[in-house]
């Protein structure tokens, strides 16, 4: 190579170092002072996926112990109207899901689909949340499997259950005019007011089966301060009471993260 090619060569990286530098310098900055977070797309702080667990409020599934459908049943209010309940167990104290769609779907001893109902609930971290549909119309015709499944993937997040700051007591099973009623005092332990609280009863026969279930809501449920709550059936019962379940159902709170 000559001496001229040399110096044009030269000349030519020159301006080349020099607009990559000037150019190129503010751009890795920025992309390495930009802080970390939840939403980058990147697995980094702690988290153990992209963007999940660590101080993350999304939680990284693997980690979490499976939650179950333990049961869907279907239970009789008139004839051709039905109450849907399933219980969801989940086993996992700080996380919960804050919104799913779900299906029930109901057959005869024929397993021909005789009624369905579709809705949205969430699942409340460490217990049990009841799901219910009410009034269910089943033409008259007699309801003898009950399957329920959620619609959509499960997004869990770091939550509280707020569920946990209600007492129930003095339960009590009676007839009035001979027909089935159950009451219940319920206290809010909290010093929040919890808002779109919900009780559902579960009655259970002596081998644990459930065969009848109601329920009843409060708007706002005050601190400290007791609800006289009363559930009642159309006719009579057609088992002998083994247990009554009364849980209480309120949304859960997304809880607190320390996010970069």
């Amino acid at each position: 190579m000559s001496w001229a090619s040399r110096r044009r060569a030269l000349y030519i990286t020159s301006i080349f170092l020099f607009f990559f530098i000037l150019i190129g310098t503010p751009i890795a900055y920025k992309i390495l002072s930009v802080p970390e977070t939840c939403f980058d797309g990147i697995q980094n702080q702690t988290e153990t996926a992209v963007d999940k667990g660590g101080p993350c409020l999304l939680v990284d599934e693997r980690y979490l112990q499976p939650h179950a459908i333990m049961w869907a049943r279907g239970f009789r209010v008139r004839d051709g109207t039905y109450n849907a309940v399933a219980y969801i167990q989940n086993p996992n104290e700080g996380a919960g899901v804050e919104s799913v769609p779900y299906h029930f779907k109901m057959y005869d001893a024929d397993n021909i689909l005789v009624a369905e109902r579709t809705g949205t609930m969430y699942i409340m971290p460490g217990g049990i949340t009841p799901v219910i549909e009410s009034r269910i119309d089943t033409g008259y015709r007699i309801v003898a499997h009950t399957y329920f499944e959620f619609t959509a993937p499960l997004v869990w997040k770091r939550m509280k259950n707020r569920s946990t700051a209600i007492t129930i007591n003095n339960k009590e099973v009676m007839l009035r005019d001979d027909l089935p009623q159950v009451t219940v005092t319920a206290r809010n332990e909290s010093v929040d007011t919890l808002n779109k609280v919900s009780f559902v009863a579960v009655v259970f026969d002596s081998d644990g089966n459930a065969f009848q279930a109601s329920a009843t809501a409060i708007d706002q449920f005050v601190p400290a301060t007791t609800e006289n709550l009363v559930f009642t059936w159309p006719d009579p019962f057609t088992s002998s009471i083994g247990r009554v379940d009364i849980l209480p159902v309120v949304p859960p709170v997304l809880a607190p993260v320390s996010v970069k």
